[in-house]
């Protein structure tokens, strides 16, 4: 027996004994068979709730590190080279020249405070040639400004030596020939006075003329000369923070 006349059959007993109808019994059946279907079609397939989702943990930001600052001491030595020759016949004070650190300047932990490369400005605040085989030197007085670093400038409290300075000689210059001329004078009056003739005027005039050339070439100017690419060394004075 199929299950279909199987369920029709046991309707049909039921219907007997309960003194219904079968057609009511089926119907009744059909009903309460689609209602439970309905509701079990709706249940929830599952007894727990959603879970919220998870909220980003705030994180802090991470300290910058302080950055510690490097100082160069007072006495510090900083080596450079003149950028273009000083001369004390073309430049006069007050004018600005350049020179270029020539080694890394480094402080007490080993940092590099001023590098290789980096240019100092100074001026010149004294200049005048030698006037005399007594003056050694003639006179030349840099005085530091500021340097540049990594496109910043920083103020300067320094001094600065010409290491390789010289001293180069003029040539016989209008004042020279002014003091020939006045020892040649001196001499032709001595040789009047001495000699009381024409000859003696001449060999004074001589005489006189030789001591006025020795005498010029004794006092001749000699210019004070910084050639380019010369040692100029920067002493601190007040230290220096970059």
């Amino acid at each position: 027996m199929t299950p279909k006349r199987l369920s029709l059959f046991a309707v049909t007993l039921l219907a007997a004994c309960s003194g219904q109808s079968p057609d009511r019994m089926a119907a009744d059946s059909l009903s309460r068979d689609l209602q439970r279907a309905s509701s079990d079609s709706s249940a929830s397939l599952g007894d727990y709730a959603e879970a919220a989702p998870a909220k980003p943990v705030a994180t802090k930001p991470k300290p910058k590190p302080v950055a510690v600052p490097r100082v160069l001491a007072s006495g510090t030595i900083i080596p450079t080279a003149v950028d273009q020759e000083i001369n004390s016949r073309s430049h006069k004070a007050g004018e600005i020249v350049t020179t270029t650190v020539s080694a890394n300047v480094t402080d007490s932990r080993g940092r590099v405070v001023i590098p290789a490369g980096s240019k100092v400005t100074m001026t010149i605040t004294e200049i005048r040639e030698s006037e005399n085989k007594g003056d050694k030197t003639g006179k030349l007085t840099l005085t530091p400004t500021e340097v540049a670093i990594a496109g910043r400038t920083y103020a300067l409290s320094a001094s600065a030596e010409a290491l390789d300075r010289q001293l180069r000689d003029r040539k016989t210059n209008a004042g020279d020939v002014a003091k020939v001329g006045a020892g040649a004078a001196v001499g032709a009056i001595a040789g009047r006075v001495i000699g009381g003739d024409t000859k003696g005027a001449v060999i004074g005039g001589v005489l006189g003329g030789a001591v006025g050339a020795q005498r010029a070439v004794e006092t001749q100017d000699r210019d004070v000369v910084v050639p380019a690419g010369s040692r100029v060394e920067l002493t601190l004075r007040g230290g220096l923070t970059i």
